[in-house]
C-alpha cells in the first residue's frame, strides 16, 4: 500500500512538478485518490454505530482532527456538501480539499498524533500505525505541497 501510493506521488511529482496543474482529467490523480483511500482503509478496523451505517476513514479523519483541535477547514467543508451523503463521499471530498489546498499530509499528521486512537481504528497491519511507515507516508504527502491541484471542489 505505502509503496504504491509512493508510486502515485512520484508520478504526480513527476508529470506536475514544473508548474502544471493537476487537473480533475489527470489520471494521475485518480491513481493518487485511489492509493489514499486504498491506505485509509487498509486493515481499518469495523467500527459499530447504533442507527448509524458502519463508520469509514472519513469518521476517523474527523474524530482524530476534533481531538487535536486542529484544522477544520477540510471538515467543515465537506459537512456544508449537501449532495455527500456517505462516508465514502465524505472522505473523497476531504482528500480533495486537502490538495486542492495544500493540507493534506498536514491533516493526516495531525490525525496520527494519538497512537492509542489510530490503534483503536486500524489493525497492527495498517501502515497508519507503524511509525517508521508513517513517517514514509507523511514525507511522500508533504512533497506534494509543492504541486497545484485545480481541482472542482
Amino acid at each position: 500500500v505505502t509503496r504504491d501510493l509512493k508510486a502515485a506521488v512520484s508520478a504526480i511529482l513527476q508529470g506536475y512538478g514544473g508548474g502544471h496543474r493537476v487537473t480533475d482529467a489527470s489520471a494521475e490523480l485518480h491513481g493518487l485518490c485511489g492509493c489514499l483511500e486504498r491506505l485509509l482503509q487498509f486493515d481499518q478496523k469495523q467500527q459499530k454505530s447504533f442507527l448509524r451505517p458502519q463508520k469509514d476513514y472519513w469518521d476517523f479523519l474527523c474524530t482524530a482532527l476534533r481531538q487535536q483541535r486542529g484544522n477544520t477547514e477540510p471538515a467543515l467543508f465537506v459537512h456544508s456538501q449537501d449532495k455527500l451523503k456517505t462516508p465514502l463521499g465524505k472522505g473523497r471530498a476531504f482528500i480533495r480539499f486537502c490538495l486542492a489546498h495544500g493540507q493534506l499530509a498536514e491533516c493526516l499528521q495531525l490525525c496520527l498524533l494519538n497512537p492509542e486512537l489510530t490503534r483503536e481504528w486500524y489493525g497492527p497491519r495498517s501502515p497508519l500505525v507503524c511509525p517508521e511507515l508513517q513517517e514514509d507516508i507523511l514525507d511522500s504527502l508533504y512533497a506534494l505541497n509543492g504541486v497545484a491541484f485545480d481541482l472542482d471542489l
